[in-house]
């Protein structure tokens, strides 16, 4: 500063201090679906080419800024209860942010929670999984009463009367949030009522009790419910499917919010849950005062009725979890291509190279194993793809849902300070991302169910390694990987002490046997090679040398 700088009028030292140079933008206005080749590709591959067109303009709607906004605000506004209206009459009402009902409203139009069921072709799962997988990257929060909505399909068709009277209106592309009796309604949504505080997980503790109206009793029949369900998922939904206790056993009901003769039905919120995630979506406690139910599947069979349900929404979990992996990868991508340090562009240093390229990598594992169990879905009549979807989903559940949250906080580190701001998007990524590896079945959970498929069902281990022997000779580390995973299994003496190191195995190996059949030689090969070394514990960023982290980074960042 010279002396006549000293001078200037006193105003001109209010102008601007600085130019703005350096900074990034926002990841918005893109084409979600083409922008991700890894997605495009497993589209194509696995049976729903024919959706090619349909998911690229979804990519655009959910990969615009309007829309991602949508987003924001539906967790800044968190949904709140009213359960008594201003007269005292009880209403247990559900107030959303008009945003959350925007998605939602989209979501059910695009068929995101029944199109499977309506348009039964094959690639039909493929399909709707790539499109719930580009709804999540927008938001996360309301895919929980979606997916619900889809997966009591499965558990209601074991009673057909049930079946008839609610899957059509269940199925419907038509949203209507009103809370009013759903023969006022074209379209439904569904929720769960499983845990309970003594039982959490163990829903055979369950203590809510199920009384028969009248003498008629098993499926199909009225009961009414009395008990207290600590974690009701989605309390605006329009009916539930709720364990009990019935005279036979634990058994399956579903539950409306109202009678049928248009009184309220007697479940009543006590309150919504604060969650660290999921803020969009209401979670609540509720106690059952003698509440009317029907009896879905036999009785005393309750869990066995849940299952199909329960698999289909841990397959969402599945989706969810990729979803958040991508966008949190796709924001770190977007922000490193833009933004300089120490004189050269993020992305174009060896460090975050190694970092980001391993972030994909990550990605790319769990999108092309959720992507090949939706096209076993879609063949379920054929013995393997049923065994895979039994034992693998499982598998893909716990692995892929723990090594989200990791996954979002090193994406989130990508942007430094800034990335922990709560004006930005990484908070809620990090936040959400481990919601779907604690509901649905926790980690051990889904270790305890892959043991008892193998004990139950033996045969999906045969399965599970035929699988994997479609990439032999490919890489020669999973091939070394393969053949260990085989001595895992030869002693089955202390298999539950043992399951988490199992799991993880059996996660990466097929993962990469995926990768391996599939994926451009420098994904697959960095993927094994980084992987398969023996060590579960690696931090982000140590990928061996030879990697083409220039060529795998530059595969999947977006443009905006």
């Amino acid at each position: 500063m010279n002396a006549s700088d000293m001078t200037l009028p006193h105003q001109a030292c209010l102008a601007d201090t600085h130019e703005l140079v350096n900074i990034g933008s926002e990841l918005a206005d893109y084409d979600m679906y083409r922008q991700d080749a890894a997605l495009v590709e497993a589209v194509h591959r696995e049976g729903a080419a024919w959706a090619d067109g349909a998911l690229g303009a979804f990519g655009r709607l959910t990969g615009s800024a309007d829309y991602l906004e949508l987003g924001t605000l539906a967790n800044r506004h968190p949904p709140e209860l009213d359960t008594h209206d201003r007269f005292g009459r009880r209403v247990d009402l559900v107030r959303f942010h008009p945003a959350y009902h925007q998605l939602m409203r989209s979501a059910i139009e695009h068929g995101l929670h029944s199109a499977p069921w309506t348009d039964p072709k094959p690639g039909a799962h493929v399909a709707r999984a790539a499109h719930f997988y580009l709804q999540s990257q927008a938001e996360a929060g309301h895919g929980c009463p979606i997916t619900m909505t889809f997966a009591s399909v499965p558990a209601l068709r074991t009673t057909p009367a049930l079946a008839e009277a609610w899957v059509p209106k269940i199925t419907a592309r038509h949203y209507d949030p009103r809370n009013v009796p759903d023969a006022h309604k074209q379209g439904l949504t569904i929720g769960m009522a499983m845990t309970e505080k003594q039982g959490g997980s163990d829903v055979r503790a369950n203590t809510t009790r199920a009384f028969p109206v009248d003498a008629a009793t098993g499926p199909g029949a009225a009961y009414e419910l009395v008990g207290h369900k600590f974690f009701v998922s989605a309390p605006m939904c329009d009916a539930f499917l709720a364990l009990a206790q019935a005279p036979g056993g634990l058994s399956c009901f579903l539950l409306p919010r109202w009678r049928p003769d248009g009184s309220k039905n007697p479940l009543q919120v006590l309150r919504l849950k604060r969650k660290m995630g999921n803020v969009s979506n209401a979670s609540s406690e509720t106690e059952l005062r003698g509440a009317l139910a029907w009896m879905v599947g036999e009785e005393g069979r309750g869990v066995r009725t849940i299952i199909e349900m329960v698999a289909m929404t841990r397959f969402d979990c599945m989706i969810g979890s990729s979803a958040g992996q991508r966008m949190a990868v796709s924001l770190a991508l977007h922000h490193c291509q833009q933004r300089s340090a120490f004189g050269r562009v993020l992305n174009q240093q060896a460090l975050m190279q190694n970092v980001l390229a391993d972030l994909v990598l990550e990605h790319e594992g769990s999108l092309a194993l959720t992507m090949r169990l939706a096209r076993a879905l879609d063949h379920r009549n054929d013995p393997h793809e049923d065994a895979l979807v039994r034992l693998v989903t499982a598998v893909g559940k716990y692995w892929i849902c723990k090594r989200t949250p990791q996954h979002a906080y090193e994406a989130m580190e990508c942007i430094g300070g800034s990335g922990v701001m709560e004006d930005g998007p990484f908070p809620r990524l990090y936040r959400e991302a481990p919601v779907n590896a604690i509901w649905e079945g926790s980690g051990n959970i889904q270790c305890l169910d892959v043991l008892r498929a193998m004990q139950k069902t033996p045969a999906v281990v045969e399965v599970f390694f035929a699988e994997l022997a479609k990439a032999r000779g490919g890489n020669a580390l999973l091939d070394k990987a393969v053949a260990g995973l085989k001595s895992e299994f030869t002693d089955l003496s202390d298999m539950e002490y043992r399951a988490r190191h199992v799991l993880d195995r059996m996660a990466l190996a097929i993962q990469a046997a995926l990768l391996v059949q599939h994926a451009p030689a420098m994904v697959a090969d960095a993927f094994c090679a980084s992987r398969l070394d023996g060590t579960s514990d690696r931090q982000y960023g140590t990928l061996p040398r030879g990697v083409d982290c220039p060529g795998i980074i530059a595969r999947a960042t977006p443009s905006a």
